[in-house]
């Protein structure tokens, strides 16, 4: 029983990474006003100080449809016996995802600006074929999030605005794999030749999908300090959040007809049955500095950096409460980096126009440590967006980036025991991305 038990115990849960885009005429700057913009709703999430500089009432919705590509190209990919493991290279593992924003803003007209916004702050969505070279490490996952941020804002002086909010988050994650049931039964029979045929053979898999949710609760804070008009400098602060994850774990035999022929399906059910199971992670800390400077009244120029806190993600512990043993995996993430700038042009006082180029540093430290859950890699941006005043009080934006990706070696190797159940998954990761959004803001 426990070498059966040892398929599972490896199994891995990855984190969501960030998502950046909540606002629209950010993403047209490859969000390089960050947290010194403030020209719609979306400071909010950016930077709650700049309702400050918003008038009136202002109510934005806005998608993001991100349409990433992961294609992966095996090399060498063998199991604990060191044969090759049987599938193809598991299609484009990328998958479509829309992500919506909703923001209100009034300004109270006495110094104080209020706020509310509903935004999607992390998440993932990557899918292979079941029979994939890569099964035993991940088919599909999906990280999603949604996060209520109420704000508050002041005015200080004519200089100074400072803004603050709470975020009320939750998190929903399904994660499957294949369980490579065969080599285990093919190591227990003491290497019968009779069951040679069982080891990572695609038949002999058992298919696990996980489900787990959880609420947890942060904090933002932000400043903007104006210079003049024309010129001022943001900064703010969204603090870490914990989630306690709570669900349960489905197993189901893949050909139960297959094993059956060889008498195990009845084992395998029995080795494998389904069980709640929690979790925990902490979701980074993120801080950005902005700069904003209007040339004149047709010119503006921006920048940006952001420091990610992916340094909490060092390892992650699922506890199942049934009989099989906890899952612990090591990640070693690394606090990462973005640097981004930007400028916009309005050649009529209804039409801006805007460009924007950013590096992202990813916090995957190592081929050996990136997984086909998130198989990134250090990404550059190029983005342009538009925005039209439609009338006084209705504005429409557009926003595109596309993101060229430094191609990622993946090498998990059988050294590590949380692999060996798994197989040394070895090749490396063609990927790129591309982002479309659309919003409308109505004034009043």
């Amino acid at each position: 029983m426990s070498g059966l038990l040892a398929v599972w115990s490896s199994s891995a849960l990855a984190s969501g990474f960030a998502i950046i885009e909540q606002s629209v005429s950010g993403l047209g700057t490859a969000y390089s006003g960050g947290t010194a913009a403030a020209v719609d709703g979306s400071t909010i999430f950016f930077n709650p100080a700049g309702m400050t500089l918003l008038e009136g009432q202002q109510v934005m919705a806005g998608v993001h449809v991100i349409v990433p590509s992961a294609k992966f190209t095996n090399q060498g990919t063998t199991n604990a016996l060191g044969q090759p493991i049987s599938g193809g290279n598991g299609s484009d593992g990328g998958v479509v995802k829309p992500v919506p924003n909703l923001y209100y803003t009034a300004n109270l007209g006495n110094g104080w600006a209020v706020g509310l916004g509903l935004h999607a702050p992390f998440g993932l969505a990557t899918e292979y074929d079941k029979d994939w070279v890569g099964r035993y490490h991940g088919v599909k996952s999906s990280v999603e999030t949604i996060n209520i941020n109420p704000s508050v804002a002041y005015r200080v002086n004519e200089h100074l605005s400072l803004g603050a909010g709470g975020s009320a988050q939750y998190m929903d994650v399904n994660l499957t794999s294949m369980v490579d049931f065969g080599l285990a039964a093919y190591s227990n029979s003491g290497f019968q030749p009779a069951l040679a045929g069982l080891a990572s053979n695609p038949a002999a898999d058992i298919h696990a999908d996980m489900t787990a949710d959880d609420w947890g609760y942060g904090y933002n804070l932000g400043l903007l300090y104006e210079f003049d008009k024309n010129s001022r400098i943001g900064a703010a602060y969204r603090s870490r959040i914990k989630h306690k994850l709570e669900g349960d774990v489905d197993f189901s035999l893949q050909n139960p007809a297959y094993l059956a022929a060889y008498g195990l399906d009845a084992g395998a059910a029995a080795a494998f049955p389904d069980q709640d199971l929690t979790g925990e992670i902490t979701l980074p800390a993120i801080a950005s500095l902005s700069g904003y400077h209007r040339i004149n009244p047709q010119w503006a120029v921006m920048a940006d950096l952001t420091w990610t806190e992916w340094s909490t993600f060092k390892e992650l512990v699922i506890e199942f409460e049934g009989s099989l043993p906890d899952s612990v995996t090591t990640e070693k993430w690394e606090d990462s980096w973005r640097y981004s700038v930007g400028a916009t042009y309005a050649p009529v006082e209804q039409l801006e126009l805007r460009l924007g180029l950013a590096y992202d540093e990813t916090p995957i430290p190592d081929a050996r440590h990136r997984t086909p859950r998130i198989p990134g890699n250090n990404r550059f941006w190029t983005a342009f967006g538009v925005g039209y005043r439609i009338t006084e009080q209705l504005n429409l934006d557009f926003g595109y980036a596309h993101l060229f990706i430094k191609d990622a070696k993946i090498s998990k190797s059988l050294a590590d025991a949380e692999n060996l159940s798994r197989g040394s998954l070895r090749g490396e990761y063609d990927n790129a991305v591309d982002i479309a959004s659309l919003d409308l803001t109505y004034r009043f």
